[in-house]
């Protein structure tokens, strides 16, 4: 059984010969890779090279967000699309007026021009965060400075041109070969006023006014709304096993309601979609998830990405597994702090892992990961010591 059959055996709830530990490395590698900390036996290793000598599953749901398919892709940031190398779909750059520029602090200015006004944002990308081994950047300034800058908006949004970008997908998947699953990368918002929330807006004045000028923000989302139905539906037309939409959600900031009005209809709707091409549906629940599980179960989510349980959030493993009744898998599970020496010593490690196997109980629908991500910082024996682990574990269909 090779990576990808196991992980599509593990989403299926299908016996598998081992249960799959799939970390999300990028961060920690790049982040390593920079300044020159990997460990000495992987020094001259790409990812690729030190999952495989590892016996790990090549973890490729989260993209590179620097990785542009063009030059002009980094100037779309501030509108919180990415138009990445691998992405299915790809932005026609001649139906926005805009100009853009990056200065040596690492700034991107992006003006967008409308007969509405014109649309600042700007986004900031450093040294700093590139040896963080990240690869968002930081919005310095949103889009929306007020309501009025919604017309504008929508105006470039309902104008936006979507292409299909499959022979780039498709080198992509020829990559990860059987050591994974191809995942198509759509947005990090789950729908369109999850996108003015998280992309075009600061959050306290999103609560504002979503309160003040609620038809202006759905007026808004109805226009965002027609960018979505061009990505998805050429995303989920590829080669894709998995399709990825919508990420970091919280019972704070999307709280339950707001998630059942705005979010989950949304993630149905595509969902739907996606299991009638007879893919997978994918979305990264990173946050705390206390009153959400519904929520991904209406949705018709397949995996839940990146779950992280407590006690960086509430809800234990073995709580979330319950709640998702075998209906969702889980790519995640093991709280990211468990790898840091300055968290839990060894001892600690040690009985924390041993209580996390009990809580998994028989291991179905389960492909272990540090959630959200591998730290930069993270003890390298103990990714080590999880491999183990995960490759003696006994299950129990």
């Amino acid at each position: 059984m090779n990576w990808k059959e196991r992980i599509i055996s593990t989403i299926k709830g299908k016996p598998v010969d081992f249960l799959p530990f799939v970390p999300r490395l990028d961060i920690w590698y790049q982040s390593n890779k920079i300044n020159n900390t990997l460990p000495k036996k992987y020094k001259s290793f790409s990812l690729k090279e030190i999952v495989k000598d590892l016996g790990l599953g090549l973890h490729t749901v989260v993209p590179n967000f620097r990785d542009f398919l063009n030059k002009d892709s980094q100037g779309l940031l501030g509108l919180g699309i990415y138009n990445l190398r691998n992405n299915p779909y790809k932005i026609n750059l001649n139906s926005i007026d805009f100009r853009f520029e990056t200065n040596k602090e690492g700034l991107t200015t992006s003006v967008f021009y409308t007969p509405y006004g014109e649309i600042t944002t700007k986004i900031l990308f450093n040294k700093r965060m590139e040896s963080d081994g990240a690869t968002l950047g930081h919005t310095v300034e949103y889009s929306i400075k007020d309501i009025n800058d919604v017309k504008a908006l929508g105006y470039i949004f309902e104008r936006i041109q979507v292409e299909e970008n499959y022979d780039n997908f498709l080198n992509f998947k020829k990559i990860i070969g059987d050591d994974g699953i191809s995942v198509a990368f759509c947005s990090l918002s789950a729908s369109p006023m999850h996108h003015i929330m998280k992309e075009l807006i600061s959050f306290e004045k999103f609560i504002y006014e979503l309160n003040d000028h609620p038809a202006q923000l759905i007026e808004l989302a109805e226009k965002i709304s027609i960018f979505f139905d061009k990505i998805i539906p050429v995303s989920i037309g590829g080669e894709a096993e998995a399709i990825f939409l919508g990420a970091n959600y919280d019972s704070f900031l999307t709280w339950p309601v707001f998630f059942k009005n705005y979010i989950t209809p949304y993630l149905k709707k595509y969902s739907d979609m996606a299991h009638k091409s007879g893919k997978f549906f994918l979305t990264h629940a990173d946050g705390e998830n206390k009153g959400l599980i519904k929520e991904y179960i209406d949705a018709g989510i397949d995996i839940a990405d990146s779950i992280c349980p407590y006690p960086m959030t509430k809800l234990r493993i073995k709580d979330i597994r319950e709640e998702f009744q075998g209906k969702i898998t889980i790519w995640g599970g093991i709280p990211s702090i468990c790898t840091l020496e300055e968290t839990m010593n060894d001892n600690e490690f040690d009985k924390f892992m041993d209580e996390f196997f009990i809580q998994i109980e028989k291991g179905d629908h389960l492909i272990l990961s540090f959630a959200d991500t591998t730290p930069p910082a993270a003890k390298f024996e103990r990714i080590e010591k999880v491999a183990k682990l995960a490759k003696n574990f006994y299950f129990r269909f």
